[in-house]
C-alpha cells in the first residue's frame, strides 16, 4: 500500500511508539506533576503553550516545578485524533487534539467542560538509545475558558 502525501502513517510500530511517548508524557504531567517530562525532550527540545515557550529540557523542568509550586491542582490531558507521519527511520511529525480538564483543589472536584482544547503538534526523533523524544512540542489553543490555564504568563493565547 502506497502512502499518500499528508496521510497518517500506516506503520503500526511508528504509530504505537509515538503514541506511547505522548501517553507517557501526559501521564507524568497528570500524575507526577511533570517531574520527569523534561527527560522526554532532546537536548535542544522546545515546548510551547500558546505564546509561552520553553527552550531545552531545563526550561521544561523549571516550568513543571513552577506549576507544582502553585499548590493543589488536578489535571487530565486527553489526546485524540492522533496522526503520525514518518519522516525517515528516526523522525516523525505528530498532530493530535488535546483536551485539558483541570481545576485547582483536591479531588473530588466538580466535573466541568475542558478548560482548553488545543491543536498539539510535535516533531519527534528517535535517539541512538532507541527512545523517541520531542524535538519540538507545541500546543496551539483553539478553545479556552472555565478555569485559568497555568502558564507563567497566565494565559495561553
Amino acid at each position: 500500500m502506497h502512502e499518500q502525501p499528508g496521510r497518517s502513517s500506516t506503520a503500526p510500530d511508528l504509530l504505537l511508539a509515538v503514541g506511547v511517548l505522548l501517553a507517557d508524557y501526559w501521564y507524568d504531567v497528570d500524575h507526577h506533576w511533570g517531574r520527569h517530562a523534561h527527560l522526554l525532550y532532546t537536548g535542544q527540545g522546545v515546548f510551547s503553550i500558546g505564546d509561552d515557550r520553553m527552550d531545552g529540557p531545563g526550561a521544561v523542568q523549571a516550568f513543571y516545578k513552577w506549576r507544582e509550586g502553585r499548590g493543589a491542582r488536578e489535571a487530565r490531558h486527553v489526546i485524540s485524533n492522533l496522526r503520525v507521519i514518518g519522516q525517515g527511520d528516526d523522525r516523525a511529525d505528530v498532530d493530535c487534539i488535546l483536551c485539558l480538564y483541570a481545576a485547582d483543589g483536591v479531588p473530588v472536584l466538580e466535573s466541568r467542560p475542558p478548560i482548553l482544547i488545543a491543536d498539539e503538534t510535535a516533531q519527534c526523533v528517535r535517539g541512538a538509545d532507541g527512545l523517541w523524544r520531542f524535538a519540538s512540542h507545541f500546543l496551539k489553543p483553539v478553545f479556552a475558558g472555565g478555569a485559568p490555564i497555568t502558564t507563567p504568563s497566565g494565559a495561553a493565547a
